[in-house]
């Protein structure tokens, strides 16, 4: 008889509402692909949230496993690339999208998805980061290829508590820049400090309301996660020949401004699609967060759940009430 293992699908009901549950699955059931993976952890993004909740511009097609962060050891591979018992990494691409994904214990993906878990990182600190860090990693490196340097002056994180807010903190941090964080919650400074914000304000001193199309310059570049009017406000009040990275639209997806900052400030709006970067940049970056870009206590950051736990922490996320990482760690039952 084929061994079962754990697996959160979401289903589709006849009146419409989407239904989460945590069922057994057979390795027969999962896409096919060249590499079996037995999953250690997962980590849980907004993204998969919305796709949990039928989002249809993520998920097409029902029944589905969400989860675009994975990692675990490989169990089979047809491929010379991998072989059983290597540790390795899956982000990005259309895992947890249309493909079923990583809130299961075992996920069969193509091989050009694989990552190599890097020397300097575990298991664990691989999916504290997960898509989270390496998109807050993506927009540095995208920063930096254009000449943001920390002389220039302090860069801000918009959305600062969430996972790649929290992630770019402390990432910035460690490439030495000063940061300022933004954050509409006042139980968290203590979070932002220990991860190497300089400085914390509330979200509103990055939400300017006065529709001018160039304001005092507050900040030399910015990693924004949140869109909308805290975008343009990025984008208005950055100084001369600093970069915006645009990685998220928590708040709105619309952006509102004039062409001023462009053509008068060399403003550069740097756009983030960490999903298909393309595997070397990727290993390059991974191996950059499990090195110079390594946040101290990576661990500390996460809070572990079990698989169980998933349904009640993406409402959580979904509301904005989640504050670092959340990950599934499927030794715990």
């Amino acid at each position: 008889m084929e061994k079962k293992f754990r697996s959160l699908v979401v289903r589709e009901q006849e009146d419409g509402s989407f239904q989460r549950a945590v069922e057994k699955k057979a390795v027969s059931d999962l896409p096919e692909g060249e590499v079996l993976i037995r999953t250690s952890f997962a980590a849980l993004n907004y993204k998969d949230a919305l796709s949990a909740s039928g989002h249809k511009g993520i998920t097409r097609e029902f029944p589905h496993t969400p989860g675009v962060d994975a990692c675990g050891i490989v169990e089979e591979c047809n491929s010379d690339k991998f072989k059983p018992g290597d540790k390795v990494i899956v982000t990005g691409y259309d895992f947890g999208m249309n493909t079923s994904g990583g809130f299961q214990e075992y996920v069969r993906v193509p091989v050009n998805w694989v990552v190599p878990k890097p020397a300097g990182l575990s298991l664990k600190e691989a999916m504290v980061n997960g898509t989270a860090g390496f998109t807050a990693a993506l927009s540095l490196y995208k920063m930096e290829k254009i000449g943001q340097s920390p002389e220039m002056g302090e860069i801000l994180v918009t959305g600062s508590t969430g996972g790649v807010g929290s992630m770019a903190v402390g990432i910035l941090a460690k490439a030495g820049y000063d940061v300022i964080a933004t954050t509409g919650k006042s139980n968290a400074h203590d979070h932002l400090r220990s991860l190497g914000a300089k400085r914390i304000e509330d979200r509103s001193y990055a939400n300017d309301d006065s529709n001018r199309p160039l304001l005092r310059s507050k900040w030399a570049g910015a990693i924004d996660t949140v869109g909308g009017n805290t975008l343009a406000t990025c984008v208005k009040a950055c100084g001369r020949k600093g970069s915006v990275a645009a990685c998220g639209l928590v708040g709105n997806h619309d952006l509102n401004m004039t062409v001023y900052p462009f053509l008068l400030n060399g403003i550069n709006i740097l756009g983030v699609d960490s999903a298909e970067t393309d595997m070397a940049l990727r290993e390059e970056l991974w191996t950059k967060l499990a090195g110079d870009w390594k946040i101290d206590g990576l661990e500390d950051y996460g809070t572990f759940i079990p698989v169980e736990g998933i349904i009640e922490q993406m409402d959580l996320i979904l509301q904005g009430e989640t504050t670092g990482r959340v990950v599934v760690d499927f030794s715990q039952r």
